[in-house]
């Protein structure tokens, strides 16, 4: 049987412009997505974009567009942005496209005609840029408490989701299955939020009309997030129970901000538990970001703009920092000398500098044609066992979604190689003809344990990869099957590398 993973963003809102944290989830689901396509599994990513909501009947009117111009031409922008980062999604969904309309009208009517959907009215305090509901005492000095910006009282017909009704089923599923909301700090968490008690949800707005028509009734919009939330079915062609959606779900992992998981770890699986749809398998919330320690704003004018730092440090230096600088699930600080000290110690001199001495050695030694190994020293040996420690590792580490261990792991073997390299001392060996098998051993050693190092690193910084597998003489693309030790043949063409990542000067950064 086909082995699947399904991995998926958030959809982003069209009233952002595309930041730094955008560009890290989606980071880490390309990672997840091309190491699941090496190992031979069938997969399935999705991102896309949220584009209904009094926030964006709001911007339009204030821009002069109508809803769906505004949203058509900011949607660009992310779709631009991904191409630039090399993200190798499957699908981009948009909730303004008809196959998610139909799938959001199917759902709400199924839920409505259970009952666990009625009519009621709704009185609370509303924040408009969150799009949520607070209750009297949610709120801080009378300001949301999320965002704290001010909050409206709105009194209005609405339709309810029996959100109590869920309350323990939701309980026993999260005991029953640890993984499900990670890290374990938010698990925490969102148990007592649900213990506090889950009140009943209101899913339909009639202050505004840029949104989907609650069946039957359209003076009704669909609120907001029962909308977005419902992308992650509507993409795979639900309600149609074959094809993708009969394939891939339930996800492997949706990959979230932790601001948004309340809505996919409470609101989320009740709503598929009342449609008697299975619930993801795991939910992944990772920290926020800073700016040379300061939270990011726009009044600041810190906001950490993808584009340009693609444009001025390459989409391989900024993706292998972003997922290298902190510990997927903590919060992390992004700054210009941090990014610049890893770019010259980990690219520069550690990564690049083994690919140029090694295939130096080989084009000199051995005129460019990898040489056939002889026995295999106990220094080799150990060097070799390090690689393949390395491969088990990094596996583990993408499980577990811990980028930046896996990152750790290969450059510990990266470190190995420029210390194998002076211990063993190719230089002194060339100099003694009867020492050529010893040195045909060395460069072959150094050669197979890059191989392994790129095949690696394909998922994090695939054009590096590329480069460097192409110095190295490998033809096709990085498998499963090449995973193990040997299989750069002797005989193979080596090619001198040139830098991979050209030192910056601090004063250019």
């Amino acid at each position: 049987m086909n082995r699947t993973f399904y991995v998926s963003t958030p959809i982003y809102y069209v009233n952002d412009v595309p930041h730094i944290g955008h560009a890290y989830t989606t980071l880490a689901a390309d990672v997840l997505a091309r190491y699941k396509r090496l190992k031979g599994f069938d997969v399935f990513f999705l991102t896309g974009s949220d584009e209904h909501g009094q926030k964006v009947e709001k911007a339009a009117l204030a821009s002069g567009e109508t809803p769906l111009e505004l949203a058509d031409r900011v949607v660009k922008r992310f779709q631009a942005l991904w191409e630039k980062l090399d993200i190798s999604y499957s699908d981009f969904i948009r909730t303004t496209q008809e196959r998610h309309k139909e799938g959001v009208s199917h759902i709400f009517s199924q839920i409505l005609e259970k009952g666990d959907i009625f009519l009621g009215e709704y009185e609370d305090w509303y924040c408009t840029p969150c799009e949520t509901f607070w209750t009297e005492t949610q709120l801080i000095d009378n300001k949301c408490p999320d965002c704290n910006r001010p909050v409206e009282k709105l009194k209005e017909e609405s339709y309810f989701f029996r959100m109590s009704k869920y309350q323990e089923q939701l309980l026993a599923h999260i005991e029953a299955n640890p993984d499900f909301i990670q890290p374990k700090s938010k698990r925490n968490e969102i148990i007592s939020f649900i213990k506090e008690g889950l009140r009943d949800l209101s899913v339909s707005r009639t202050s505004f009309n840029w949104g989907i028509p609650v069946p039957g009734n359209e003076r009704h919009v669909i609120y907001v997030w029962f909308d977005a939330l419902t992308n992650y079915i509507t993409a795979l062609g639900y309600p149609d129970e074959q094809g993708n959606f009969g394939t891939y779900w339930p996800v492997d992992v949706h990959l979230i901000g932790k601001d948004i998981l309340r809505f996919h770890s409470v609101y989320w699986p009740t709503f598929l538990m009342a449609a008697g749809l299975p619930l993801p398998k795991k939910v992944f919330a990772h920290g926020w970001w800073t700016v040379e320690g300061q939270k990011m704003s726009k009044s600041l004018q810190n906001v950490v703009e993808p584009n340009s730092l693609v444009d001025r440090y390459g989409v391989d230096a900024i993706r292998y920092f972003l997922l290298r600088e902190v510990p997927f699930g903590l919060d992390g600080d992004f700054s210009h000398s941090a990014l610049v000290h890893r770019i010259n110690s980990d690219l520069a001199n550690d990564l690049g500098n083994l690919l140029n001495r090694s295939t130096a050695m080989i084009v000199k030694y051995f005129d460019g044609v990898l040489p056939t190994p002889g026995p295999l020293q106990e220094i080799d040996l150990a060097f070799r066992a390090k690689a393949e420690t390395m491969v088990a590792q990094v596996d583990g580490h993408l499980e577990d979604l811990a980028f930046s261990k896996a990152l750790q792991s290969i450059w510990e073997v990266i470190s190995a190689g420029n210390k194998y390299i002076d211990e063993t001392a190719p230089w002194t060996l060339a100099k003694d003809p009867a020492l050529q098998e010893r040195l045909a051993t060395v460069m072959y050693c150094l050669a197979e344990v890059q191989r392994l190092v790129y095949f690696l690193l394909t998922p994090f910084m695939a054009r590096t990869a590329r480069k460097a597998l192409c110095y190295l003489g490998w033809e096709g693309e990085p498998d499963e099957a090449g995973l193990v030790w040997g299989k750069l043949a002797a005989g193979t063409k080596i090619a001198k590398a040139e830098p991979l990542f050209p030192r910056i000067e601090e004063k250019d950064a």
